[in-house]
């Protein structure tokens, strides 16, 4: 018996419109499709599909390193398996390295379907340079933490990037502009969505800006390097 195949999906990280034709068909086509959250793909799928082939399977980060080993020995059995988180690359701050890394191990088959990322998004949209740039991921929650967390990138060229809460980012931007000091920035929120927007200032502004103000939404800050 031949070996399933491991499909990791990008899916939109707003607009739903940002699908590929690629991502749906695999969608429609494997045996079993693990989700983040079922709901949450279900209204993509809803809006893109007529119906799937396979059952639905609950994968995210409280599951992921249980439920690692039995979509493994599923895709040993020959089943072919699809990932996808609630928005965006599966592994990019979202639950999928461990069942990639697995998969490797087992000399299994992965394919990649390439699509929407925040990332790379807020990066072109930033206008600061796209040369290099190191992604950072979420900032620890304690301030103590996060500022160590900023001071080791304060020295590098590379424009950075971090998601942040729409709770923290006042705070965030504060101990961004006493870490990294006066950098010119770009916060960008809901990409994508009916009511995205970015504010592109230095840091001093930034933080002044959005020092005790509510956000709703998902954020991505770009800092210059």
């Amino acid at each position: 018996m031949d070996n399933g195949t491991l499909y990791i999906i990008a899916t939109p990280i707003g607009n739903l419109e940002d699908v590929s034709l690629r991502a749906i068909r695999i969608m429609e086509e494997v045996d079993i499709l693990a989700c983040e959250d079922t709901r949450h793909t279900g209204k993509l799928l809803h809006r893109h599909t007529k119906g799937i082939k396979g059952e639905l399977f609950v994968y995210h980060e409280h599951n992921e390193q249980k439920a690692t080993g039995g979509l493994i020995t599923l895709l040993k059995k020959g089943k072919s398996v699809a990932i996808v988180s609630n928005a965006g690359f599966p592994c990019i701050s979202d639950p999928g390295y461990r069942i990639v890394s697995a998969a490797h191990e087992n000399g299994l088959h992965i394919e990649v379907i390439p699509g929407p990322s925040a990332v790379t998004a807020a990066l072109a949209l930033s206008g600061l340079p796209t040369s290099g740039f190191t992604f950072k991921g979420f900032a620890p929650k304690k301030k103590g933490q996060r500022k160590r967390f900023l001071e080791m990138e304060k020295e590098s060229p590379h424009t950075l990037i971090f998601f942040e809460s729409p709770y923290r980012i006042g705070s965030f931007l504060e101990d961004a502009f006493k870490v990294f000091g006066d950098r010119l920035s770009a916060v960008c929120i809901e990409l994508t969505k009916k009511f995205e927007r970015v504010h592109r200032d230095y840091l001093s502004a930034l933080a002044g800006m959005f020092s005790g103000r509510k956000e709703k939404g998902e954020i991505t800050v770009v800092i210059a390097g």
